[in-house]
């Protein structure tokens, strides 16, 4: 191979390196793509809810923004997952003769399907994401609160209607309430039927003020049983 042959494959080996590796820089960077492309990604940057509903504090910490495994109802109510005790004082408790007639209609009737209603506060002004994120914060503390109690009794009624909601297909209703009142008044009464039920307080990291319950949880309960409490609400 000739002196000119080399130095022509040289160049071009290295020209080419170049104009791969700068084109490569350029795709990173997003300039190589098209302009509808560039507005959908400057969009998603810009979407209120992904940019608010974020992980990390201002320490850089990871947070738990939903009840886990391991948290007890006081670090829960730390992190805004759950309503405060002067809330939960002004609400009905369920009577021990409540528990029990849940449990017969449970134990006479056991191939009915059980189901979870979220009942959802539409006059906080929420985003759907948000709306959907206090959704699962409540289905997580409903089936924590069933789960720790049949974890007490194996054999109990809450252990039976757990596995009877798993069983069946675990269905969740999401409806609308338009007022804390509302909402306080169904988990007053859901609780006086012996029914699970927990309200979510909002910890105020985004869109609401701290404090502010969102979502309600009811059950999971036989069908029968949670439409006396949720069976007039619109769905959401």
């Amino acid at each position: 191979m000739s002196d000119r042959s080399q130095v022509i494959l040289i160049s071009t080996t290295l020209t080419s390196f170049f104009t791969g590796f700068l084109l490569g820089i350029y795709s990173i960077r997003g300039y190589l793509i098209s302009p509808e492309l560039a507005s959908e990604r400057a969009g998603n940057y810009k979407d209120p809810v992904e940019s608010e509903e974020s992980d990390v504090d201002e320490d850089d910490t990871i947070l738990d923004h939903a009840p886990n495994w391991s948290n007890g109802e006081d670090a829960d109510r730390r992190q805004g997952l759950r309503a405060p005790k002067e809330v939960k004082q002004k609400v009905v408790q369920k009577p021990k003769e409540a528990k029990k007639a849940v449990a017969s209609e449970e134990d006479g009737n056991p191939g009915e399907e059980c189901k979870l209603v979220l009942v959802v506060r539409t006059d906080l002004g929420m985003t759907k994401g948000k709306m959907a994120a206090q959704c699962g914060h409540a289905t997580l503390a409903c089936y924590k609160t069933l789960l720790q109690e049949s974890q007490k009794n194996p054999s109990g009624a809450a252990a039976k209607l757990l596995k009877r909601w798993e069983r069946h297909g675990q269905a969740k209703i999401a409806v609308q309430t338009k007022s804390q009142d509302e909402m306080l008044e169904l988990m007053g009464k859901a609780r006086s039927l012996g029914v699970t039920a927990e309200v979510i307080a909002d910890a105020g990291r985004t869109q609401i003020d701290a404090g502010s319950l969102t979502v309600l949880g009811v059950g999971p309960a036989p069908k029968s049983v949670v439409d006396k409490i949720t069976g007039h609400l619109k769905l959401l």
